[in-house]
């Protein structure tokens, strides 16, 4: 019975749904939507909602400027909160379960110390999930202060969207069909973030690569 109510609610839970009806009220605030749009948009990062609607309905709602800080602010604050989510509910638990893992612990002290130019690439790369890296940053090295600061390699894919958005016109047939974008600015996006990942990738991989030899060759691991 358990199983099938939960079934059920799945059954009728569309997050994207409610948050375009969260949209429309936003649009009826007047001032005060800017707020009310940061707030939820905190709420559905740390809740793994999909963002997506919420920076295309900012160009709708706000237009491409406004949109785009609101959507900034809200995706840094959202990002931070889950960050330390994971930090401090995760990490630990992490941590007991790899104590003796001194190949990670190097690994995991290197990401740190690079942290910065790691989640600054992996924000201007596309294929990295955002709410996903939220949660699994807090459980890295990587500190507070470089994650935070990190967060502006996310501009160039807010402002993206966000006049992606702007395009539809109108929030009843956003996400429902796809709105004409420039090529040259569609082939742009894409080169950025092919580049970025190929960066972050190597990076990574030499990192990793740095740290466990260092773990393997350091006389205290044996």
């Amino acid at each position: 019975m358990i199983d099938q109510g939960f079934q059920a609610f799945l059954a009728g839970f569309h997050p994207q749904e409610i948050l375009r009806n969260a949209l429309v009220w936003i649009d009826s605030l007047g001032s005060w939507g800017a707020i009310a749009f940061i707030v939820i948009y905190i709420l559905a990062t740390v809740a793994f909602l999909p963002g997506s609607i919420l920076t295309l309905g900012a160009g709708v709602v706000f237009g491409v400027f406004f949109g785009s800080v609101y959507v900034f602010i809200g995706a840094t604050l959202g990002a931070i909160a889950a960050f330390l989510v994971g930090r401090y509910l995760a990490r630990h638990w992490i941590a007991q379960k790899i104590a003796g893992n001194q190949k990670f612990k190097a690994i995991d002290q290197a990401v740190g110390q690079e942290g910065f130019k790691i989640v600054l690439l992996t924000r201007l790369s596309p294929i990295f999930p955002f709410f996903l890296l939220n949660y699994a940053y807090g459980i890295t090295g990587v500190s507070l202060k470089d994650y935070a600061i990190a967060s502006v390699g996310m501009i160039p894919g807010t402002i993206t969207f966000v006049y992606i958005g702007s395009l539809a016109g109108n929030l009843a047939t956003l996400g429902t069909q796809t709105p004409t974008v420039n090529p040259a600015l569609e082939w742009t996006i894409r080169i950025i973030g092919f580049m970025a990942t190929l960066a972050v990738t190597l990076y990574v991989t030499k990192l990793a690569r740095k740290a466990l030899n260092a773990a393997v060759f350091d006389p205290k691991n044996h």
